[in-house]
């Protein structure tokens, strides 16, 4: 506090003494400090200066161009999906980075927090937790919109959380299935570099309790059990309704804060996969940020937490689920009413079914025979053109119009030179011919790279040969290894020089049998 006001609350003082304990007028007090009546009516109505009041708005000259867009975004979010609206940060940092505005951080927060504050929106309050290194982590389900191949789409975000450090994993699945569950785990525990050693905190997942009982005590699911066995951790569940509602506010509030700093706007990604790359890049960008509170950042909390993990198992856990399936006719199996194909070998036969969150994969004696992604939905068929050659070598008229050929067109798989060298073979020997020699090119992505396969379809039409033979070989000749020059035949022949023959042993054979 400056000199001036420390001389203003003196006066304060002496002149609420002077009129209310010794009696004198205001009149007279105004002449005796040499101020109006006016003000002293002022400081006998506070015991100090009460400030100063701004009666009009603060002029922001920087934010004032900007003002337009703030409010534009802050209308707008209200269409947006409720947990991927704006925070005055992501406000703040989309005006810096898109639009080059050079304006304080606070500033905008100012700005954004007395509009909310006009539309009645007030913060909860928490009682802040602190946690040993390695022992506790916490679990949850979010959700997010994220645009997968051009299409629009609601994917459940796995998020485990280390309680400690406030390192937190995030990975995507297309639903939130117990396969999920558990393959979140495991990703995550890998991530983290090991395995928390007290306990891992839920809310009532299914995945985890198949019964809720009183206070935490769940009844839990057999393979939950199995999988805490297998990672030797314990688990621990929130009271049910609004009790327990922020007993695992940690990674509550950061499923929201993910969402918000890497996921507004929309995003937009041409897989699952490529999805779940960026998200693993958003994580380990995370570990630079510092939580509020705290003067150290995340990954340097991390580094200490991840000495106080236990080790991984040697094996993983096997997450998915298995099943007894038999091959139809049409050389598929039925998994929950979705269709997948197999060898045409194995018709007739059963195979065993491994059911993930994300894969499909079929095995026959001990061998692992096919994979598809999982399909969602009923009555889906997914089909692998290599699982029907055998049969197309004797029936090829059935490659033109068959539903593996035709998902391999729309999956990208199909080359368009294959088509190139289809039509010209056809217009030499016609449809059944050309088809039966398009088979064979085929079968030679089993043994070859399928970029080799490629070079030599397109140097077969090239060339003008018009013919499946020209591509196998083509594929020899570019494997077969180079002749060796004659220059080198010295040095070759010199590898294979033994010493000359002695015939001294043989003369003594001869010596003896003559002194017989």
């Amino acid at each position: 506090m400056g000199h001036q006001e420390v001389y203003k609350v003196e006066v304060y003082a002496r002149v609420r003494r002077a009129v209310q304990v010794d009696g004198m007028s205001r009149r007279q007090a105004a002449r005796e400090f040499g101020v109006s009546r006016k003000t002293i009516q002022k400081m006998l109505a506070y015991s100090e200066p009460p400030g100063y009041a701004r009666k009009k708005p603060v002029l922001r000259p920087k934010l004032g161009p900007w003002l337009g867009i703030i409010d534009q975004i802050l209308e707008d979010d209200p269409s947006q999906p409720k947990k991927q609206r704006h925070t005055a940060k992501r406000i703040w940092e989309r005006l810096r980075d898109e639009l080059g505005a050079e304006v304080a951080e606070t500033t905008v927060r100012d700005y954004v927090r007395r509009r909310r504050r006009e539309l009645g929106l007030t913060a909860e309050a928490y009682c802040p937790q602190v946690y040993d290194p390695g022992v506790t982590a916490e679990v949850d389900w979010g959700e997010a919109k994220v645009i997968i191949a051009g299409v629009l789409m609601t994917v459940g975000l796995f998020l485990m959380r280390a309680c400690f450090s406030g390192a937190c994993f995030v990975m995507a699945f297309e639903t939130q299935s117990q396969q999920a569950f558990f393959e979140g785990h495991v990703a995550a525990f890998e991530f983290f570099g090991g395995v928390f050693a007290g306990q891992v905190r839920y809310d009532n997942l299914k995945a985890a309790a198949k019964k809720t009982l009183k206070g935490r005590r769940r009844v839990e699911n057999e393979r939950f059990v199995a999988f805490r066995s297998h990672y030797l951790y314990e688990a621990w569940f929130t009271l049910v309704g609004i009790e327990g509602a922020h007993e695992k506010g940690g990674v509550e509030g950061e499923v929201g804060r993910f969402r918000r700093s890497h996921l507004v706007p929309v995003p937009e990604f041409g897989s699952l996969e490529e999805f779940n790359d960026q998200l693993q890049a958003f994580c380990i960008q995370d570990l630079r940020r510092t939580i509020s509170g705290r003067s150290v950042t995340v990954g340097e909390l991390l580094s200490r937490e991840i000495d106080c993990l236990r080790p991984l198992p040697v094996e993983r856990f096997p997450t998915w689920e298995e099943s007894t399936c038999r091959v139809n006719q049409k050389s598929m199996v039925t998994v929950r009413r979705n269709h997948y194909s197999v060898p045409v070998r194995l018709v007739g036969l059963k195979v065993l079914v491994r059911v993930g969150a994300r894969e499909i994969t079929v095995w026959h004696d001990g061998r692992e025979v096919a994979r598809h992604p999982r399909l969602r939905g009923s009555e889906l068929r997914s089909a692998r053109l290599d699982h029907y050659l055998e049969l197309l070598q004797k029936k090829p008229g059935a490659l033109q119009h068959s539903l593996a050929l035709r998902q391999e067109r729309e999956q990208g798989r199909w080359l368009e030179c294959f088509d190139q060298l289809w039509r010209a073979i056809e217009g030499k020997v016609g449809a059944s011919e050309a088809a039966r020699q398009m088979v064979d090119v085929l079968l030679l992505c089993r043994e070859h790279d399928l970029r080799v396969v490629e070079l030599a379809v397109r140097g077969a039409l090239a060339a003008g040969a018009h013919d499946g033979r020209a591509v196998a070989v083509l594929i020899d000749r570019r494997e077969r290894p180079e002749p060796r020059t004659l220059s080198e035949l010295p040095e070759r022949l010199a590898q294979h020089q033994r010493p000359e023959p002695e015939l001294g042993d043989y003369d003594q054979l001869l010596d003896r049998e003559a002194a017989r």
